[in-house]
């Protein structure tokens, strides 16, 4: 069992840890239980959990911040699980860093499922090296890893929407890529993906990179069409 993925569960509500719990290590997942985000924040050093479910209503503070750290420290996978069920919320929380948002009242078996889509994309991403590092610019993007690289040893992270944006945008260089085709990109493994929700990743993305949408070298916007990637690769 000790092989067995560690599953962190941060959530306020007892019932709800225990239920997730008892789904999780029924699945055969090692799992980590926390009641507010300062618990978990103080293990985090010592643990390295591949998936994080994460409560946004905790006692401390909004979980959408300890979405956006995990997002921002770690390589685990984050699976949102909340009340909020607007679309302006789950929207703010895939673009914080959130592989996946569900809401409650929810089923256990799709849960489990949803975890395991995350496990199998990490399985993925580690073993599939065909294309790993990039060069844009000052950057070094190593897609594997889900990091930028500057040439001074400074580092960002990438969520794994920005990471997708970027495999099919270098797929296909100088032509232009429809929000639509992003979209189903993004969807096609079961990902959460919002039309409005596009435009906020292609915006994280060129800030990370440091690409001016006014004068861009790297991603260039067609107005009512989509998006063209213009930069050289190297």
């Amino acid at each position: 069992m000790t092989d067995a993925p560690l599953i962190a569960i941060v959530d306020d509500t007892r019932e709800i840890r225990t239920l997730l719990q008892e789904a999780m290590e029924d699945a055969g997942f090692q799992t980590v239980c926390f009641a507010s985000a300062t618990m978990f924040e103080q293990s985090m050093r010592s643990l390295a959990p591949q998936v994080c479910i994460v409560d946004l209503g905790l006692p401390d503070r909004d979980g959408l911040s300890l979405v956006n750290k995990l997002s921002s420290e770690t390589d685990a996978a984050i699976m949102i699980i909340s009340g909020r069920t607007a679309l302006p919320d789950r929207i703010a929380g895939l673009e914080l860093g959130a592989d996946d948002y569900v809401t409650k009242p929810f089923e256990l078996a799709e849960v489990v499922t949803r975890v395991k889509v995350l496990l199998r994309r990490r399985k993925t991403q580690e073993t599939d090296t065909a294309v790993s590092d990039i060069r844009l610019g000052p950057w070094t993007v190593n897609l594997d890893r889900h990091v930028l690289m500057s040439e001074t040893g400074e580092t960002k992270r990438l969520s794994y929407a920005e990471v997708k944006i970027l495999e099919l945008f270098t797929g296909a260089p100088n032509r232009l890529i429809t929000r639509e085709r992003l979209l189903d990109h993004l969807r096609e493994d079961g990902s959460e993906a919002y039309d409005r929700a596009i435009d906020v990743r292609i915006s994280r993305l060129r800030n990370k990179l440091g690409d001016d949408p006014v004068n861009p070298t790297i991603i260039k916007t067609i107005y009512g069409a989509g998006y063209i990637f213009i930069a050289n690769l190297t």
